[in-house]
């Protein structure tokens, strides 16, 4: 039967030595309550860290695997080496600051925590391996495991694998800050379906992943590497029902009553966070020193209690977070504070979950004011535990719980009188709109809870596996074997694309001219005994005979319309059409002025619109309207519209560069091995026309038909140098 293979930096699970013993208990943090009921319900395989079990004697360490192989996880046993840079450096030193936009503290030097970050992601996909059967699906947590779904995606090219970001992810432009990004993007992109918070951590991946890897950006869905990979939304939840059992029981009452009683009938405003320089504590306190400040009537009758749980202390940044926190606290209690009371109370440590739900009940006013944050369940801890519909929650605008608690009071943690004024209006606010934004803000975490949430992740990666090819073989054998295979074939018809296939794709066309070592290489081919080479390609003719009019091979210019034989002159292959030319030229050039960064290249039987320089997303909206603006043209003149790379080309129907060896093998030997090398769409037409008993080769990642792969340019001439005479 499929399993559920769930991949974490931690297990659901605490691991400790009690009195001499090993212990193991149940966690009960967010994730782990989170994926309980699938973990119990899917006969699922929990893979993570089970914590440090260095002090432990081999024969604890072997019963702790014990207890934990019969809950139904398996430990990635890390050393305190490697939780320092994996953990500590890449982890919570350069991505949770990064991808909660605090670039100022993100350690962009960490060059030895990348390798050990890479080293450990390795150590959980390998766990995954080791465990995984045909039909398993395998569900990765959050960003300490951004590389793991591509390296089981290359070993396990038929896994059905989610991955799901639990913080924020920031701005492409934030994003492309760090040195890492090409692989952290390549890494997501090994998932089936990668799931986000909102909608706006969503789309700064795909334009990010359209910025760094030049895909073709979209909202939902990704096309890399053959593969469709679907972005999804899904705000997680918390398991409201236990918060609401837990409000009403006798035990939680008596607590409650025992901490109305300590403030003396003032009103009580509550903040619950882990003590982390993202949760905006130190803002907050200075919005309630402004209230202060501003209030004098308040200043009696208001208590802040701050519960702070200790997290990543040995992080430099948390030292100075606890400085500062601690010098706003004391110099407001000295301000404000009375021998008898102080009005900040400033708790950092654990509670448990009783004395948690009963700060929650007796709390006025809620303060969940981070940053930045991926969704923070405590805002939906507060809501449902008030079973009473009373209470006001006052929340960040920059947490992703503020796109589902609408009801709530939204503030801006950057504007402390802002957030001074929203507190007051919280406290005045009357009983009547309290209720009624604590029932609407109820309704909503109740019916989205946090089993919606895993079974819809599920259902959708479900929906999303589909049957897949065979993984591509490595680019470096591939090379070999071809250039191999290709030498020993006599009479030998070489087809070469240029751009992107003989040279790197470069930002505009002139600056890729051939290089020395190319021109070298072509010459050797094409002295290369009963060998004919061919470079086909959709520049212009002008072009072509500049760059190899004095080699010995034969050229094929604007995707085949002129060809010029290895000893001949340049010809046409049939008559020239250009009364379309004149509406579509003012078409594109019209648009290309409202695009920074695009041209328009004219050739004899086409226009090119190029938008390699054009930001994604602005280049996505031009062609949705030039293809509407165009489509009349294209029926009434029976041309063609054809995306390369881009680049959106309008030609006559019928012009491809499968017509070059189409002509050519006229003049060809019967027994010629046709060998074809490209790498875009254009290139596709080429392969077509290869006949029976050709080699098809594509270059890079994208969609083909090609039988065989190599990765870059670099790769083709590899390939190449093997079949040329030394």
């Amino acid at each position: 039967m499929p399993r559920l293979l769930i991949v974490s930096n931690r297990l659901p699970v605490t691991v400790r030595i009690e009195q001499g013993e090993p212990v193991v208990t149940r966690s009960a943090g967010g994730l782990a309550t989170a994926l309980r009921g699938p973990h119990e319900r899917m006969d699922a395989l929990w893979i993570g860290w089970p914590g440090d079990v260095s002090r432990m004697s081999d024969e604890q360490r072997s019963r702790i695997d014990a207890r934990l192989a019969e809950l139904r996880t398996l430990p990635v046993h890390l050393t305190q080496a490697q939780i320092a840079r994996y953990y500590e450096g890449f982890s919570n030193g350069v991505l949770w600051p990064l991808f909660h936009y605090l670039i100022e503290t993100v350690q962009l030097g960490a060059r030895r925590d990348w390798e050990v970050y890479c080293e450990v992601n390795h150590r959980f996909a390998e766990a995954a391996i080791s465990q995984y059967q045909d039909g398993d699906t395998i569900w990765i947590h959050d960003y300490q495991l951004t590389l793991v779904p591509q390296i089981l995606r290359a070993r396990l090219p038929d896994a059905n694998i989610g991955f799901f970001l639990h913080i924020p992810f920031p701005s492409s432009e934030v994003f492309r800050v760090l040195p890492w990004r090409e692989q952290i993007v390549r890494g997501l992109l090994g998932a089936d379906v990668i799931g986000f918070h909102t909608a706006a951590f969503r789309y700064n991946f795909a334009s990010s992943a359209a910025r760094v890897l030049g895909l073709e950006p979209d909202v939902d869905v990704l096309r890399h590497d053959r593969r469709d990979v679907r972005l999804g939304v899904y705000p997680i939840g918390i398991d409201a029902a236990e918060f609401e059992r837990l409000a009403q029981k006798p035990s939680v009452v008596e607590q409650m009553e025992k901490i109305l009683a300590e403030a003396s009938g003032r009103t009580l405003l509550l903040g619950v966070d882990r003590f982390d320089y993202t949760k905006g504590i130190p803002s907050r306190l200075l919005a309630f020193e402004r209230l202060m400040e501003r209030k004098h009537e308040l200043r009696r009758k208001l208590r802040f209690v701050q519960l702070a749980v200790p997290t990543r202390e040995h992080v430099d940044a948390y030292a100075v977070l606890t400085r500062t926190t601690n010098e706003i606290s004391a110099r407001i209690n000295a301000h404000y504070g009375t021998v008898g009371s102080v009005p900040i109370h400033f708790l950092r440590r654990s509670v448990n979950p009783e004395q948690l739900v009963a700060l929650y009940r007796v709390a006025d006013v809620m303060l969940v004011t981070p940053l930045r944050d991926g969704m923070n369940l405590v805002a939906k801890e507060y809501v449902a535990s008030r079973v009473d519909e009373g209470g006001v929650l006052v929340l960040s605008e920059f947490a992703g719980a503020a796109d589902e608690l609408t009801d709530a009071v939204l503030v801006n943690p950057y504007d402390t009188d802002g957030m001074a004024t929203s507190i007051q209006q919280a406290l005045s606010m009357g009983q009547d709109e309290r209720r009624a934004r604590m029932r609407a803000l109820r309704r909503h975490v109740f019916e989205h809870d946090v089993h919606l949430w895993a079974r819809r992740f599920l259902e959708d990666l479900a929906a999303a596996h589909g049957p897949r090819g065979p993984a591509p073989p490595s680019v470096a054998s591939t090379a070999r074997a071809l250039a191999n295979e290709i030498a020993r074939a006599e009479p030998l018809e070489l087809f070469l694309d240029y751009d992107g296939t003989l040279v790197p794709l470069a930002r505009t066309p002139e600056l890729a001219r051939p290089d020395p070592e190319l021109i070298a290489l072509l010459r050797r081919l094409a002295e290369r005994r009963r060998t004919r080479v061919h470079i086909v390609s959709g520049r212009k003719r002008e072009d072509m005979q500049d760059f190899f009019g004095e080699l010995p091979v034969a050229l094929h210019a604007e995707h085949g319309f002129w060809t010029r034989p290895r000893d001949g002159e340049w010809r046409a292959v049939g008559p020239l059409q250009v009364a379309w030319k004149d509406e579509a030229r003012a078409l594109l050039e019209r648009l290309a002025a409202r695009t920074s960064g695009a041209s328009v290249e004219e050739k004899t039987a086409s226009l090119a619109f190029h938008y390699r320089r054009v930001d994604p997303e602005l280049a996505s909206a031009r062609l949705r309207e030039l293809r509407h603006e165009l489509a009349d043209l294209v029926r009434v003149h029976r041309l063609e519209l054809l995306t390369g790379s881009k680049v959106l080309e309008l030609r006559v129907h019928g012009v491809h560069k499968g017509l070059a060896i189409q002509s050519s093998l006229s003049e060809a030997p019967p027994d010629a091995v046709v060998v074809a090398i490209g790498d875009d769409k254009t290139d596709e037409d080429l392969f077509a026309a290869v006949p029976a008993g050709g080699i098809a080769i594509h270059v890079g990642e994208g969609d083909t038909d090609a039988a065989y792969r190599v990765a870059s340019p670099a790769e083709v001439r590899e390939l190449l140098v093997g079949v040329a005479p030394p």
